[in-house]
């Protein structure tokens, strides 16, 4: 499984150890260093594992705040010229669009540091985590959906069709407000092979296919904006299928004993990144805190919420235990999120989601 996630390249970066080693020191900052992310136990392991560690040592001030994800917030800041997060870890189907609309500074690959072993940093990431060149990859994570394995112990739920079937699955499903990973779903479960979704999705007719499914069970959708309110939501028993990023799911069930049953068919799986504002005052200290915490032992940490770390280096020190609740175990029976698709179409499909919204 571990070759087949990293099937390393050759490529080397001269000097990457003297430039990764050394603390960016070059300048005074205008303000502390905020860096941004989706809170929760996602957010608690970064600040376990990244941002603490990295504040020991840099000695720098670090404020961490959350978001609900999207470039919205961002490209206001720039636009405006008031930048006031400088890091900010971004899903890569936003990664795309806020890298070609500017709204990110690019990150040069030779700040980032060698592996334990002395590896090259390019020879020990996931190739897809250094693709852009506006962001570095943390970790592989999925949006799947989950059931309260007691609330629903006589129905059988296995696949994303289960889903899309009211008529025998009965109750309402949570949903995150936005077009990306629900148009996808409408399409896997309308019987589109995962190979040819991103190609029907590109079309008048796909993106009307698609639509239609959702139409199947609109009026049974409750919608949020935050993974945050997704566990809740099922746990309460506010809907019986509920879609989050699985780490939130893994979260209640590791550490509250939550019966959730998490279905791994038609998972979308992506990385997060982290990106750099344009235009950020600090960005010597960004490019300082980027490189140290995608180092070995940093993203390791993100075990602890069952998040596939990028680097080789990093997969190998995850407990067997939980390797089963990552990702990259679910490969086979997923999609890999295509954030150059929704580069190009997202603005596109988000205006017809929220016209589909209303209607």
């Amino acid at each position: 499984m571990r070759k087949f996630l990293f099937s390393l390249g050759q490529a080397t970066l001269a000097g990457a150890v003297l430039a990764a080693i050394l603390p960016i020191t070059a300048g005074a900052q205008e303000r502390p260093l905020t860096a941004v992310s989706f809170g929760g136990a996602y957010g608690a392991t970064q600040q376990k594992h990244q941002v603490t560690p990295f504040i020991e040592h840099s000695g720098q001030k670090v404020l961490f705040e959350s978001y609900s994800g999207g470039i919205a917030e961002i490209k206001a800041q720039v636009e405006s010229g008031r930048v006031q997060w400088d890091v900010v870890d971004i899903e890569t189907i936003d990664l795309e669009r806020a890298c070609a609309e500017g709204l990110l500074e690019e990150i040069p690959q030779d700040i980032l540091l060698p592996a334990d072993d002395g590896k090259a940093a390019t020879d020990d990431f996931l190739p897809e985590a250094l693709e852009n060149e506006c962001g570095v990859g943390q970790m592989l994570w999925s949006t799947v959906f989950a059931y309260d394995s007691e609330a629903s112990a006589d129905i059988d739920i296995q696949s994303i069709n289960d889903f899309f079937d009211v008529e025998n699955i009965p109750g309402k499903r949570g949903l995150r407000k936005r077009p990306q990973v629900n148009l996808e779903w409408a399409l896997l479960a309308d019987g589109v092979p995962a190979d040819e979704v991103y190609d029907v999705l590109a079309t008048d007719e796909g993106q009307a296919r698609a639509f239609a499914k959702l139409d199947s069970i609109k009026d049974h959708i409750i919608w949020f904006d935050s993974w945050s309110q997704a566990p809740q939501l099922l746990n309460d028993g506010g809907a019986v299928l509920v879609q989050s990023a699985h780490g939130r799911f893994y979260d209640a069930m590791a550490k509250e004993g939550k019966p959730f049953t998490i279905v791994w068919d038609g998972h979308i799986y992506d990385m997060d990144a982290w990106g750099i504002v344009k235009g950020t005052p600090n960005l010597d200290e960004a490019l300082e805190f980027v490189a140290y915490t995608t180092g070995t032992v940093p993203l390791a940490g993100f075990e602890e919420v069952a998040y596939g770390p990028t680097r080789q280096s990093s997969l190998e020190r995850v407990d067997d235990d939980v390797l089963p609740h990552l990702p990259s175990s679910h490969l086979e029976i997923g999609l890999k999120a295509d954030g150059i698709f929704w580069a190009d179409y997202g603005e596109l499909l988000g205006e017809k989601f929220h016209e589909w919204l209303l209607q």
